[in-house]
């Protein structure tokens, strides 16, 4: 009899191409992957991995072996959501990603509403970039991931996945308090021409969304610092370093010395939830995607306590 465990880790061997991809995808160690596969070996009889310079691949027989794991955790996921459906009961397991600015924003009043409603729902969650974020969705390793796009720059969704509306989130400009526009009821994109930028890591969605977006203005962007985490970049303006995008998800508090500048070119993201379309089955899934729409609201709240809701978004960058 073949064990269930050990055909998902060899299914995330083949899938992440790794020992250490397979481990941080099923959220276990390094030594529990190898563990695993050894014991895999010795149920079948028969080599699975190979060495391959410093890491490991599939033999002939591990390739076999995985494509049949693939389908039998297809079927098994499958049983799982039909039970599920059945039962009619928001229980067991659920794993979710969302970026930083969303797992601080949201994830808080989310993930406690579903622990209140729903204790027999056991909720996993872990801050991943969007783009990585759907990709562990497509594989499996998510059941939801939060993620997000801008006004005037989509992110493909691949097929076979869903999504629903969150937040349509307000992007102003966070500027030191002794900035020259600072006390501006308003200011132009152009006029950041001259300044120094704080943006995310090069090849990020947002950051390749700003660099696409000054750009589109004539404006050649000047990056003095990169920062992954919004309240980091708003630490470099405080200290005078530069400017940054400052969306109203996640932001608050801003640290002292630090103001926020709407722009005439209203900017805002769309924060989605996305999850695999047969899915859609699932009480606890909806119940995930429930609260977190419910999460959304508690910020548009605010939002509009900051006179930042009700803005018409321009659809040109």
């Amino acid at each position: 009899m073949l064990n269930l465990e050990r055909l998902r880790t060899l299914d995330a061997l083949a899938r992440h191409g790794s020992v250490s991809g397979a481990a941080e995808g099923l959220h276990i160690t390094t030594s529990a992957v190898s563990q695993q596969m050894s014991k895999l070996e010795r149920e079948v009889g028969q080599q699975l991995l190979a060495r391959n310079g410093r890491g490991v691949r599939l033999t002939d027989a591990g390739r076999l072996l995985a494509e049949h794991a693939a389908r039998i955790l297809s079927q098994v996921e499958l049983a799982q959501s039909d039970l599920e459906a059945q039962r009619g009961q928001v229980a067991g397991e659920l794993r979710v990603s969302a970026f930083p600015t969303a797992a601080r924003g949201l994830f808080p009043v989310a993930l406690a509403d579903l622990r209140r409603r729903h204790p027999a729902l056991r909720v996993r969650s872990r801050e991943l970039e969007p783009e990585r974020g759907i990709a562990g969705v497509v594989r499996g390793d998510l059941d939801l991931a939060v993620v997000l796009d801008w006004y005037n720059k989509p992110m493909p969704l691949p097929d076979g996945l869903v999504k629903a509306l969150i937040l349509d989130d307000p992007a102003d400009v966070a500027l030191p308090a002794g900035h020259r526009l600072a006390g501006r009821e308003e200011a132009d994109l152009a006029e950041f021409a001259e300044d120094e930028w704080i943006t995310w890591g090069e090849g990020e969605f947002c950051h390749e969304w700003l660099m696409f977006t000054l750009r589109s203005k004539g404006i050649e962007p000047i990056v003095a610092h990169r920062a992954a985490e919004s309240h980091t970049q708003l630490a470099l303006v405080a200290a005078g370093l530069g400017v940054c995008i400052a969306p109203l998800l996640g932001r608050d508090p801003l640290p002292d010395g630090v103001v926020t500048l709407p722009l005439r070119q209203r900017m805002r993201r769309h924060v989605f939830v996305v999850w695999r379309a047969d899915g859609d089955r699932r009480p606890s899934v909806r119940a995930a995607v429930r609260a977190l729409r419910e999460a959304g609201e508690n910020v548009r709240g605010a939002g509009r306590e900051h006179g930042t809701e009700g803005r018409e978004v321009s659809g040109e960058a």
